[in-house]
């Protein structure tokens, strides 16, 4: 993928990943698109783990892991800003 379909591609998991675990979390759009990116590296590094195989290109397997690991990423954050509180 191009670095624009990234960009897409994690706009748009960031946002749901956030609209699927709604809480205070930092950041507008740019947080959004970074947060789905990295969510999309760990979606896909957790399910080649799991033997579930490649994950690669815009299909809905590779946006369901992204999803996944945006989520994780989100519920990571909330439990290191727990902690500090």
């Amino acid at each position: 993928m191009g670095i624009l379909s990234w960009i897409l591609f994690g706009l748009i998991a960031g946002a749901l990943g956030k609209l699927l675990m709604p809480g205070k979390d930092p950041g507008g759009c740019l947080i959004t698109i970074i947060l789905g990116i990295v969510g999309a590296v760990v979606g896909g590094f957790i399910a080649t783990q799991f033997g579930y195989g490649k994950v690669d290109g815009f299909n809905i397997g590779s946006f369901f892991f992204a999803v996944i690991g945006t989520m994780i990423l989100l519920a990571g954050y909330r439990l290191m800003i727990k902690k500090d509180d």
